[in-house]
């Protein structure tokens, strides 16, 4: 019996020894498939050609998958752009033009190697060697017409940074309604073409004021737009999104008119010309015909508006309050003229007519003459003295 109840406690004690046996090999197991599955590159020399040997081993010829161990990982990408120029603004196709370049950073999971043993912290590679995320911009409505870029930089720590010049042809919804002094909203949508949420998720690469600031500085046009701001938003992701889902960033570019072309081409001599007509009710309908002199000042009007027809806006989702401008000037240069015309008639023909009533001689001779600032005519007043 004094065997028996002695060897329960031996049987414990080796049990317990075995699963820590079997804990510390389950753990040697997995640090060495950690190791192992880091690929650090060792290079048998400081030279581009030892590095370029190592990755060919060990990097190259993996275009076809995302670079990541396991699928279910997403692959994280942070994204910039500097706004080089604004190239033009089409009202009537709703379409911005611009010039971008776009930085993308992402990681090669498990790639790294010493800068001091092979000789250099980065590497340019050949884009086709290597995957590339496909980013898009969903306004996008023509072909990228800018130069192609064949290479991209490889970081000892596995990250690689991807410049892409983009000649940017962007539907952009604009209104025209204050112009020349409008300020346009656009907006571009980053997205992956064909990668949903659960494989590509887009971050900021910078805050986006030094999106704009970089954009300022850069920027090398300076035609009839100016860049005023810029906004940026990350749409969130709901919990439960499906493989439909994609990660998106959205920038918001807002743009200024510079007006001072077309205040001085149209605001300008349009004022100058309905005050010429202002002035007309001046000159005496005896000696002068003033008609001739109106309908001279309607055919300019005409003419001017023709002319600088091509300045103004062709279409849009409303009337340009300026084309309201122009037709009132017209209508009042219009109503002038046959404003003129009645007085020349009563002039002309006032024998034919009734006398006025004396209420209505006391009403406009006495009292709205002063509040226009009329007197008698000298005439009038002479004959009053001498009698």
């Amino acid at each position: 019996m004094a065997v028996v109840l002695n060897s329960r406690p031996q049987v414990a004690g080796f049990s317990a020894s075995f699963l820590q046996v079997q804990l510390f090999t389950y753990c040697l197991i997995m640090q060495s498939l950690l190791i192992t599955s880091v690929e650090t590159i060792n290079c048998s020399e400081p030279t581009t050609e030892a590095l370029l040997t190592s990755l060919r081993a060990s990097v190259f010829g993996k275009t076809e998958v995302r670079p990541v161990f396991n699928l279910k990982t997403p692959t994280n990408i942070s994204l910039s752009f500097t706004m080089y120029g604004i190239l033009g603004v089409d009202e009537k196709a709703q379409v911005l033009n611009t010039f971008l370049w776009i930085s993308l950073f992402w990681n090669i999971e498990g790639l790294s190697w010493d800068p001091v043993e092979c000789g250099t912290d980065r590497i340019s590679l050949p884009r086709k060697k290597l995957w590339s995320p496909d980013i898009v911009i969903n306004e996008f409505m023509d072909e990228n017409r800018a130069p192609d870029t064949n290479y991209v930089y490889v970081y000892h720590n596995g990250q690689v940074m991807d410049g892409i010049p983009f000649h940017v042809i962007s539907s952009c919804n604009l209104d025209i309604y204050t112009f020349p002094f409008d300020i346009q909203n656009c907006t571009f949508t980053f997205n992956s073409y064909q990668h949903t949420v659960s494989d590509i998720r887009l971050y900021f690469q910078e805050p986006v004021k030094n999106t704009l600031q970089s954009s300022l500085n850069m920027m090398t046009t300076k035609g009839e737009w100016e860049l005023v701001d810029m906004l940026a938003e990350k749409p969130e992701i709901p919990l439960q999104a499906d493989n439909n889902s994609w990660d998106t960033l959205i920038y918001h570019i807002v743009l200024r008119r510079r007006a001072t072309l077309y205040i001085v081409n149209l605001l300008i001599p349009s004022c100058f010309l309905i005050t010429v007509d202002l002035f007309s009710f001046l000159l005496p309908p005896k000696n002068v015909d003033r008609s001739a002199f109106k309908m001279t000042l309607i055919l300019g009007y005409t003419v001017f508006l023709l002319l600088m027809n091509d300045l103004l806006p062709v279409t849009g989702n409303t009337l340009p309050l300026i084309n309201a401008f122009f037709s009132l000037c017209l209508a009042l240069m219009v109503a002038s003229l046959l404003e003129t015309i009645v007085i020349t008639n009563i002039l002309c023909c006032s024998s034919h007519y009734l006398p006025l009533p004396q209420w209505v001689k006391v009403i406009f001779l006495n009292y709205l003459a002063r509040l226009v600032f009329l007197s008698k005519e000298p005439s009038d007043q002479n004959c009053e003295g001498e009698s």
